[in-house]
């Protein structure tokens, strides 16, 4: 039995993106000058603040949604409805990936704005 490339696609996106979700939580960004003996605790608590915006935000559920119906559509006009079944597929994992990789992003800007407002000279 031959799998589906469509469904292959997916599952590849799904790990690379499986490979990023605590990344931005563990970012340490540059600092103009010397670190001061604050530094570490305070990045720990920005981190952990960072990751209460989740992957799981109503965003990404959004995006997924809408990717899946796009893909369905156009699964079903290329293929008929075994088409609309893999493009919902990938159209909803390539729109959630999508939407997640900026709340990558987003958790970044929050530990940089955190580390700011504790008196941290962050340049990125």
């Amino acid at each position: 039995m031959l799998l589906n490339p469509k469904i292959i696609v997916a599952a590849s996106i799904t790990l690379l993106l499986s490979g990023c979700g605590t990344t931005s939580s563990q970012y340490h960004p540059i600092v103009d000058g010397d670190k001061n003996s604050n530094y570490e605790v305070d990045l720990v608590a920005c981190s952990n603040l960072s990751q209460k915006r989740r992957f799981t935000n109503d965003d990404v559920k959004s995006e997924a949604l809408l990717g899946a119906a796009i893909g369905a559509l156009v699964g079903a006009i290329d293929e008929g409805s075994e088409g609309a079944v893999g493009g919902a597929i990938v159209g909803g994992m390539l729109g959630a990936g999508e939407r997640a990789w900026e709340t990558r992003e987003e958790r970044k800007l929050i530990v940089v704005e955190c580390m700011k407002q504790r008196g941290h000279r962050v340049v990125g």
